[in-house]
């Protein structure tokens, strides 16, 4: 029994069993004769070859051939044995698969309206009852897929930990590839390592600012003071792009429809630089303008100037920019991005068991400050520690900050320049005093006698002739820098400067020692603590971010100060950085790779693989 159950199955091989995989035979016919209807196919195409071979033969020939009898017998059955079998077997072959495949579908359905929490009968007496709106599951569904959902969370988390710490562990990182790594590296803006002031031994203070750009947010960031109207307008410039997209990718669907190729890069670039005539227009004042296409000009004169606020005194409800306000503001356009950023931070600050006492959320100012202490005075805080500053700049703000960073450098610049003119100074009177010489004292006894004239003493005709000494352009601490650009004008780095100023520093201390050797008196002291009060606040200036090196969006600094041999919050703020930057930023993606669509390489003529004669 088992073997003819075996043999009754839907892929038995079999040419004559009905429905058998290569059978002439299908239980689809519904009783059809296919031999009859072979026949008339047969006898049709015999008739026509008949037919043709009257009206091309001579009579003469035709007398000498039976053409009804030997011919149509043979022309019949080489039909018979070749078509026949070929044409029942495909229509049986393609029945039997369409069945199959409906059969497929039929169970696929049943099986997708049973695989549900409740009965099938209670679902239809619900529904039946009340009907959707009444009995729904809806939020039943949500609860269970967003329990599932943290579920997976968790366990990634837990794999991403895992893999973090396996990774530390083996590779013993202690650089900057301890903290990001991967896609995300790119964001760095600045990242150092240093031996704390206090405890240079054994603790270890690391600086980290990462920089995420406005295009690579998931969610676009407005400062709280941003008029709505540029909010609308960046909504609409939105729109635009993503309607320009959907043309060109209709465009690429039609030529790949025509057979032909992709449009390249550049065409593509092209392609929407035409396609902004359709939608934008530089005539602000034409209310037929096509800016004007989505949001009527009338509207848009109603909120020119408004911002976040609008003053009691002046409030209508009624009125139409109150009532676009309130639209913008149900939507939660301007707040959503930088308190979903926060948002991310904290959590995965909590989930990561990273815990922080001190929390300052500048709202307005789109800043956020978190330390995990809330003490700021570093000998009473402990060895491992960190403070986080999240904040959103836009151009305005870095032009400032920029400007200050400036005025920063050439004040601080200034102090310690004056320091040395002082050492300088002291040094001198060091030398004249203890009758020292060195070699610009003897360079300067020797240059200032009269040169010695061939055969005889000096002339005066030959001082004419001597032409004056140029100027001194070395200042034999650093070499000559080379000459400022526009493109070192804003990414000013000053690096020929800060490298000046620190062997200034070395050499001011040595002619402090040359001058007092192991004595402190009165002036060094002042100079000494003068000297080593600039050199702290040189080294914290230069510690914090360059303005210039930063693009408006958002900044992260980091400031972690962990033991060297332990290095646990710098490994556990490893883990919250990745996950943090995976929540809000987009990433660096190259626009080549990430429009690539499909190719028609398989379509080419010049690869058809066809075996053809060559002429």
């Amino acid at each position: 029994m088992a073997r003819d159950s075996m043999t009754r199955g839907p892929n038995v091989v079999h040419p004559e069993k009905p429905s058998a995989v290569g059978s002439r035979n299908s239980l689809n016919r519904d009783n059809r004769n296919e031999y009859e209807e072979s026949k008339l196919l047969i006898d049709e195409e015999v008739d026509k070859v008949l037919n043709h071979i009257h009206a091309k033969l001579p009579p003469e020939v035709l007398e000498k051939l039976d053409v009804m009898g030997s011919v149509k017998s043979k022309l019949h059955n080489y039909y018979n044995q070749n078509f026949q079998n070929m044409y029942n077997r495909y229509l049986t072959t393609m029945e039997d698969e369409l069945s199959k495949k409906v059969r497929d579908l039929v169970d696929k359905e049943e099986y997708r309206s049973l695989n549900r929490y409740t009965p099938r009968e209670v679902a239809e007496i619900l529904d039946k009852i009340g009907g959707i709106d009444k009995f729904n599951t809806g939020e039943i569904e949500k609860s269970i897929v967003n329990i599932y959902g943290h579920l997976q969370g968790h366990i990634q988390r837990g794999m991403y930990d895992l893999e973090n710490e396996t990774n530390s562990i083996l590779r013993q990182k202690t650089d900057v590839g301890a903290f990001v790594r991967g896609e995300n590296a790119y964001a760095i803006a600045k990242c150092s390592f240093k031996n704390n002031f206090y405890k240079p031994k054994t603790v270890m203070d690391v600086k980290l600012a990462i920089n995420i750009l406005d295009t690579e947010l998931i969610s676009p960031i407005y400062h709280y003071q941003v008029p709505v109207e540029s909010i609308i307008k960046d909504i609409i410039s939105k729109h635009v792009h993503e309607l320009i997209d959907t043309e060109i990718t209709e465009l690429n669907n039609t030529l790949i429809d025509e057979g032909k190729e992709e449009l390249t890069d550049i065409e593509t670039m092209f392609e929407k630089i035409k396609a902004l005539d359709n939608y934008v227009d530089d005539d602000p004042n034409n209310e037929q303008s096509k800016r004007y296409q989505f949001i009527a000009k009338r509207f848009m004169d109603r909120i020119v100037g408004l911002g976040a606020e609008i003053d009691p005194d002046d409030y209508d409800p009624l009125n139409v920019r109150e009532n676009i306000k309130k639209i913008i503001d149900d939507e939660n356009i301007r707040n959503r991005g930088f308190n979903s950023a926060v948002n991310q931070l904290t959590a995965v600050l909590d989930t990561s068991k990273m815990g922080y006492q001190h929390i300052e959320n500048h709202k307005n100012a789109r800043q956020c400050v978190l330390r995990e202490y809330e003490d700021t005075d570093v000998n009473a805080l402990p060895d491992e520690r960190y403070a986080i500053t999240l904040a959103y700049f836009d151009e305005e703000q870095i032009r400032a900050m920029r400007n200050a960073y400036d005025l920063q450098f050439q004040e601080l610049n200034s102090e310690i320049m004056k320091v040395v003119n002082v050492v300088e100074v002291m040094y001198n009177d060091f030398k004249k005093n203890r009758n020292v010489q060195d070699y610009d004292d003897i360079a300067k006894h020797y240059l200032s006698k009269e040169p010695v004239k061939k055969g005889g003493w000096f002339s005066r005709e030959v001082e004419e002739e001597v032409e004056p000494e140029a100027p001194k352009i070395w200042n034999e601490v650093v070499f000559i820098a080379p000459k400022s650009t526009d493109m070192d004008d804003t990414d000013k780095t000053n690096l020929f400067i800060v490298d000046e100023l620190r062997k200034r520093v070395i050499r001011v201390r040595s002619q402090l020692n040359k001058i007092f050797g192991n004595q402190h008196p009165k002036d060094r002291v002042i100079v000494e603590n003068r000297l080593h009060f600039l050199e702290l606040k040189f080294e914290e200036f230069e510690a914090e971010v360059n303005p210039y090196h930063i693009l408006p969006g958002v900044l992260l600094e980091l400031n972690i100060t962990t033991v060297k041999r332990k290095k646990t919050t710098m490994l556990s703020m490893a883990n919250v950085l990745n996950e943090f930057l995976y929540s809000i930023s987009k990433g660096f993606h190259d626009t080549a790779f990430a429009e690539f669509s499909r190719r028609r390489s398989t379509v080419r003529e010049d690869l058809a693989q066809t075996f053809e004669s060559a002429g």
